[in-house]
Formats: structure tokens, C-alpha cells, sequence
């Protein structure tokens, strides 16, 4: 299965739902367990863990086809790893949930049927990934600053991946070694240890980011591809050369404004929401 956003998450009320979207079908398939816990409201991950393993058990005894239907894919877990969950595209989670009472059954259903096809609209129409994107940060409460730099921040770091993509840079690993590259130069930290300062796991790094951070981050990746394109590089090696020097460029200028300011650039700051649980394998 050839998978897009492959970490991807989408929220149904306050409770995160795993998915991953298979492109040569055009389905998003998500997380079963995390779609049991929506439906019976229960915070505690085991126990709709052990809700879906009687259900299903109950399912597969009564000759049920919607059991066979769940596919077991690899998601990502609370320890940040891939792991193998149980999950079903739209069609075989709207026949399993007739099987759970419960008063959210109505609501997921018309969730799921807005969610399971937004990737197909957002495949001929792109600004509505780019509004779905900034109603989300407006919901979790973002202000129009942090969100119009959020944005411009996308924008630069498509640029540079498009530019990665163009000169022989393909694997996903290899972006990740060029992204690694490029924070450790600017921010003093691997994008591990800069998630660990701001206790996050699974949650994406940028979306968790102060204003500053998204600046300086924007700013060594413009600088990335601006030194690349005027050197022509192509594949790994030759490309964590700008990586290192766009990097350091945005060094400079974080340690010169934080010492005319006083003030740390680099911030153990997040936006998690208070209370809130993930319910993940």
C-alpha cells in the first residue's frame, strides 16, 4: 500500500483518530480501537481496547464479513513507533458501527463521511487543505500571527522538498537527514531532542512552535534552497552542504537577536491541550 500522511490524525470532538490514506485506491483507512473509544466516550485506551476485542470476537462468531474487512496496518503508537493496529475504510466503520449503541453513532457517521474524502477534494482543489489547515489551528486556538507564519513557514519548506525531489533527493529518510541537518544547525538541538524539550511525541514539531521558532526555521530552510540552487547540488552528500550553511546562517542570526534581546529563541513551549488523552496502541 503506497500511503500519504502516513502520522496522519484528524479529531472527532476531543478524541484524535489515526489514519492513513492508501493513494493508489484513494481511501483513508483509520484506527478502529480509536474509533470504539469516540463511540462509547471511553478515556481509557484498554478498555476500548478490550471493548473492540469482545465486539469483535462476537462479530467473527455470527459470521459478521465487516471483521474480515479490518485491515491490520501499522500506526503510529504512544511510543512514537509503528505499530500494527486494526483499521477499515469509511464503508466498513459505517456498517460497524450499527454494531455499538451509543448516541455518538449518528455524529461519527456524518464525520466520517466528510473526513474519508476530503483527501480526494483536496486532490483537485488544494486550497482546501490549506483552509482545512487554518480552521484546525483556529479551533486549537492559534492567532492569526502564529497562523500566517505557520503557513508561510509550509510554503518555504515545500519550496525546498520540491527542490530536494528535482536534484535526486527521493527517499523519505533522506529528507529527514537534510531536515535534521538543518535544525541541529539553526536551533542547537536534533528535531528529537527539540521535541523532548517540549515533551511532545507523536505530534508534529512545527505545529507545536512559537512564533520565533517558525521564523528562524523558515528562514535557514529559504536559505537551504536558496545556496542549493546556486550550487547545483544533487542527492544527499552533496546537499547537506547548503543544509549545514542555510542552517548556520539562521544561527547567526538567533544568536545575534538573542543577545540584543536577552530572551532564548529556542522554547520547551507547546499548544497540547490541557487534559486531553490520545488513545494509541
Amino acid at each position: 500500500m503506497k500511503r500519504n500522511n502516513q502520522n496522519s490524525l484528524t479529531i472527532f470532538e476531543t478524541y484524535k483518530i489515526r489514519r492513513i490514506y492508501d493513494e493508489r485506491k484513494e481511501i483513508w483507512y483509520f484506527s478502529v480501537i480509536d474509533i470504539i473509544a469516540a463511540l462509547t466516550e471511553q478515556k481509557n485506551f484498554q478498555l476500548a481496547r478490550n471493548y473492540w476485542k469482545v465486539l469483535k470476537n462476537r462479530l467473527k462468531k455470527e459470521g459478521s464479513e465487516t471483521v474480515t474487512k479490518c485491515n491490520r496496518l501499522k500506526m503510529i503508537a504512544g511510543d512514537g513507533k509503528l505499530r500494527l493496529t486494526d483499521a477499515a475504510d469509511v464503508e466498513t466503520l459505517l456498517r460497524l458501527i450499527q454494531s455499538v449503541p451509543s448516541k455518538k453513532a449518528e455524529p461519527i457517521k456524518l464525520w466520517l463521511a466528510r473526513v474519508g474524502y476530503e483527501r480526494m477534494q483536496e486532490m483537485t482543489d488544494p486550497e482546501k487543505a490549506l483552509n482545512r489547515s487554518r480552521d484546525y489551528w483556529q479551533k486549537m486556538g492559534r492567532s492569526q500571527k502564529w497562523i500566517q507564519q505557520r503557513m508561510m513557514g509550509q510554503e518555504t519548506r515545500n519550496k525546498l522538498t520540491d527542490y530536494w525531489k528535482n536534484h535526486e533527493v527521493n527517499k523519505q529518510d533522506e529528507y529527514t537527514i537534510l531536515t535534521n541537518i538543518i535544525h541541529q544547525e539553526w536551533s542547537d538541538l536534533s528535531v528529537k531532542e527539540h521535541k523532548g524539550l517540549k515533551k511532545l511525541k507523536t505530534e508534529n514539531l512545527r505545529d507545536h512552535m512559537t512564533d520565533a521558532e517558525l521564523i528562524f526555521t523558515a528562514l535557514a530552510e529559504l536559505s537551504t534552497r536558496q545556496i542549493s540552487e546556486m550550487m547545483q547540488t544533487k542527492g544527499l552528500e552533496e546537499n547537506k552542504v547548503p543544509a549545514k550553511k542555510g542552517g548556520r546562517i539562521a544561527k547567526n542570526a538567533r544568536l545575534e537577536l538573542e543577545q540584543k534581546t536577552g530572551k532564548k529563541i529556542v522554547s520547551g513551549e507547546n499548544f497540547k491541550l490541557p487534559v486531553q488523552k490520545r488513545f494509541y496502541l
